[in-house]
């Protein structure tokens, strides 16, 4: 490589020109026109030197041939700086070499390379792998572009595989943050040189909460990522799309309970489990969860698509469907929504009511969000009924509902609310069937009318019912069919059906495994938090919407006060006689007491009757927009909600299939959703297999025999399904501590050691 001729600067003075000269002085070269001197630079700074006398050529006030003879410098030099000063300016002359680097080590094998250093490899064996010279990588190492792993001799414990207090340690020396040891990567992705990161995965040992890997076929069986790419789009990053649905999912089956709560896990952990550094700090979650949200509709597109799936693959419970409202309490201040009954407080409390639809063993299909209650009624005759006519397949044809009358679309279950024998008529002429209770049952029925019929209830279980049968006509004219069930204690449950076609004892079962629905509400709140907030602000209403007229509401509630007043004072009035022996005295006290109570009665008879009158000439329902600006309200922020809560109901719905595999192995069906949850919450080893192109998960042993048993039942049912982890083509093995596949695993010498 040829060497850069230096200029020579000797003692004295020296002559460029008969009016310019030079001087070499303590380490600086000084120039001089005459005897005064204009320009000065250090004598190592070649750069000052060639851009002086470049413009010294330029300018005319010396030639090339001087500048070569004063200063001993190639002519080739002197040209190719003048044309540098003409073309590039005098900043060319203080720019950093740019040095040639291989065209081996792209961006994209960077990366690579730095994921192999990260997880230990040594440098000849990653150099034959990626093909580069082994000379290539050490050189990367030494100007910056790679980094070496952090104490790999330290971190790396026996069989390649590290264990917690060895990730804790490596989290916490990452260079970026914690957890962040893939630092490269997020370089270049802030960059925009990555679109997103690939997933790997490391050995580990005891990575907790890893049991939710479990329920990972489960989620993808139930669509989890099916639309997701057609769906949903972000900008290019470091997170893939597919990471923040696998989140959310994961921290509900995991229990956490907010978004918010996710800064108290450990993010290197959480990140073992994704193939990634770590878990996407909250408020990146939140960001991305807003940005898919985007733009309005999306997210409700992609939920009818699942409930649609789901409606598909519920078979023969499709035609039947339970609807119920479920209140979302809010004791915020942005704004006053309006107060409703809540039945599991017992109170009138302002917030939202969420009306859902599940199948009869109470996996839910769908759920309506009303911010202004209309009722059951109105919501479905507005909402459900004709969304259930347009998806819910498995229905009758038209050519079907003619030939016979008797046969309906489906079935809708619901509590006594929807008990309205207009709108058994109005459904009826719907070819839409309805099962509640009756709301005026009358009298009981003859004890002879009942007899014992072996019924199956929901949940598979066989008992013995005491059941009767009836037609009854409702009060405008309207025959259904009346089935009540007669308990031990002799009280009568009485139940209304227009479905004409099922039988008695069914029509009975499918009432009373109502409760499944409100169990899953229960269940839901408990332990997946549906009532939580996942955001906080409001949205505006539009403003033609019908709302409950403040001054009605006002009125209405006097009215009921002054009722209940009235009906105390009757009551009294009702209680005051004489005593038996009263005196003269005692019965003029007593006459005159009753006398001001029969006035006061009066009295209120009268105000009550003008209350009622002024209630009466009140609209009960005004527009929004016609309310005072002080009364108005909006609703609360639903895009972000409705997502979350979209992944919850998957969650839920891959833990009920977990469920329902684990009871195959139990004899107390009732312990198999606890012990689904104490999977979740379980330690795992992660053990991937690159060259099998598998990721083996190996889940640790139970408190019991039975659950192990159980454990083994289920490990064997989720890899027979040989699912790949998203965005990998590692098919994920399941098996219990001391399986054959992770024995063979840590019996081979892994690079990873070497």
């Amino acid at each position: 490589m040829p060497q850069v001729q230096l200029p020579v600067f000797p003692a004295g003075t020296t002559n460029i020109t008969p009016e310019l000269a030079f001087e070499k002085r303590d380490g600086r070269v000084v120039y001089f026109n005459g005897h005064l001197p204009v320009y000065m630079h250090p004598a190592e700074d070649l750069g000052a030197f060639r851009l002086y006398t470049s413009q010294l050529i330029i300018n005319g006030t010396a030639s090339q041939r001087q500048i070569v003879e004063a200063f001993g410098v190639p002519l080739v030099t002197v040209k190719r700086c003048v044309k540098r000063l003409r073309e590039q300016g005098a900043g060319a002359f203080f720019k950093p070499a740019v040095r040639k680097r291989g065209s081996k080590l792209t961006p994209e094998v960077l990366a690579q390379a730095q994921g192999m250093l990260d997880s230990g490899r040594r440098v000849p064996s990653i150099s034959q792998e990626l093909g580069v010279l082994k000379s290539t990588l050490p050189k990367a190492l030494a100007d910056g572009r790679l980094k070496a792993s952090i104490k790999k001799k330290e971190i790396w414990g026996s069989g390649g595989a590290l264990s917690k207090s060895q990730r804790s340690q490596a989290d916490a020396q990452a260079p970026m943050g914690v957890a962040t040891t893939r630092s490269l990567e997020r370089v270049m992705a802030a960059m925009g040189l990555l679109r997103e990161v690939p997933l790997r995965f490391e050995l580990a040992d005891d990575v907790p909460q890893g049991g939710v890997l479990c329920a990972l076929p489960a989620l993808l069986a139930f669509g989890l990522l099916r639309h997701t790419r057609e769906r949903f789009s972000l900008p290019a990053g470091y997170y893939p799309l597919e990471i923040y649905f696998l989140v959310v999912s994961f921290l509900a089956l995991a229990r956490v309970g907010s978004l918010e709560a996710l800064r108290y896990e450990p993010p290197g952990e959480w990140g073992k489990l994704l193939g990634l550094d770590r878990v996407p700090e909250v408020r990146t979650l939140r960001e991305k969860l807003g940005q898919l949200c985007q733009p309005d509709g999306r997210v409700q597109q992609w939920s009818q698509s699942l409930s649609r799936e789901w409606m598909e693959g519920s078979g023969q419970t499709v035609g039947t469907a339970y609807v119920d409202g479920h209140v979302r309490v809010y004791h915020g201040k942005l704004t006053q929504l309006p107060r409703r009954y809540v039945a599991r407080e017992r109170l009138c409390l302002r917030g939202t009511t969420d009306y859902w639809v599940n199948a009869m063993d109470g996996q839910p299909f769908f759920a309506i969000t009303q911010a202004v209650d209309p009722g059951l009624l109105s919501v479905l005759r507005q909402s459900i009924i004709p969304r259930l006519k347009r998806e819910l397949p498995g229905q009758p044809s038209a050519d079907e509902l003619a030939v016979d009358p008797y046969l309906s679309r489906f079935t809708l279950v619901c509590d006594r609310a929807v008990y309205s024998p207009e709108f058994f008529a109005e459904a009826k002429a719907e070819r839409v069937a309805v099962i509640t209770y009756h709301k005026f049952p009358g009298a009981d029925w003859a004890t002879e009318e009942f007899c014992q019929r072996p019924v199956k209830l929901a949940n598979g279980e066989r008992v013995e019912l005491e059941l009767a049968e009836r037609g009854t006509q409702l009060s405008n004219g309207l025959w259904v069919r009346e089935v009540r069930q007669r308990e031990n204690s002799g009280h009568q449950v009485s139940v209304l059906s227009t479905d004409y076609k099922r039988p008695p004892d069914q029509a009975a079962v499918a009432l009373f495994a109502r409760w499944c629905q409100e169990n899953f509400f229960k269940y839901m709140t408990e332990h997946y938090h549906l009532d939580k907030l996942v955001e906080y602000g409001i949205e505006p209403l539009p403003e033609t919407i019908q709302v409950v007229n403040p001054a009605w509401r006002q009125l209405d509630s006097q009215v009921r006060k002054e009722t209940a007043l009235l009906a105390r004072e009757q009551a009294q009035f009702g209680e005051w006689n004489l005593p038996v022996q009263a005196d003269l005295e005692q019965t003029e006290a007593r006459a005159a007491q009753k006398a001001r109570l029969l006035h006061c009665i009066q009295t209120r008879q009268t105000q009550l009757q003008e209350l009622k009158e002024q209630r009466r000439k009140t609209d009960r329902h005004v527009a929004l927009k016609n309310l005072p600006q002080a009364q108005r309200f909006g609703q609360l922020r639903s895009d972000k909600k409705h997502l979350v809560d979209t992944l919850k109901l998957i969650a839920y719905r891959a833990e009920t299939a977990l469920v329902q595999i684990v009871r195959e192995k139990l004899r107390r069906w009732d312990d198999a959703r606890a012990l689904v949850r104490q999977l979740f919450q379980s330690v795992v080893d992660l053990r991937p297999d690159p060259q099998s192109q598998t990721l083996t998960i190996r889940l640790h042993r139970l408190s019991t025999a039975a659950h192990d048993e159980a454990l083994s039942h289920l490990c064997e049912e989720l890899s027979a399904t040989e699912t790949a982890y998203p965005g990998t083509n590692l098919k994920m093995v399941y098996e219990a501590v001391g399986g054959k596949t992770a024995e063979a695993q840590d019996s081979r010498q892994p690079d990873l050691a070497s």
